[in-house]
């Protein structure tokens, strides 16, 4: 259980910062903040990929399930009270490409680990 944490807490919190410190980047960039998330999302899903095929290795589905969702709620969480709360963006946060990041957090787990645990069981 203790792996599990870890890597549900630590990537987790870890991938978010990432994520983070990209979108303030390209944020000073002078981008347009409608652009912010398109920018950075695909960065972040490489990046994430990577976590999850280089250093995280789970014998069962259930454990890349769980990860999505605790992934999925540091993001909303510290989304909210990190961009929402502290910056209050004029003209909101949540939009399309906030949706899809929100989604691709929780699924990205779950179709990594299929393949894997799939591929264990062969």
């Amino acid at each position: 259980m203790t792996k599990l944490w870890k890597a549900s807490l630590g990537w987790g919190l870890l991938l978010w910062l990432i994520g983070y410190v990209l979108g303030i980047i390209v944020f000073m960039m002078k981008v347009p903040t409608a652009w912010v998330g398109w920018i950075v999302s695909p960065f972040g899903i490489l990046i994430t990929l990577w976590v999850l095929i280089k250093k995280i290795n789970f014998e069962k589905l259930a454990s890349y399930i769980y990860l999505g969702i605790i992934w999925a709620i540091i993001a909303i969480v510290l989304d909210y009270f990190l961009l929402v709360k502290l910056f209050n963006p004029a003209d909101g946060y949540y939009k399309l490409d906030v949706y899809i990041y929100y989604a691709t957090t929780l699924l990205l787990p779950i179709i990594v680990g299929y393949f894997k645990t799939k591929k264990n069981k062969e």
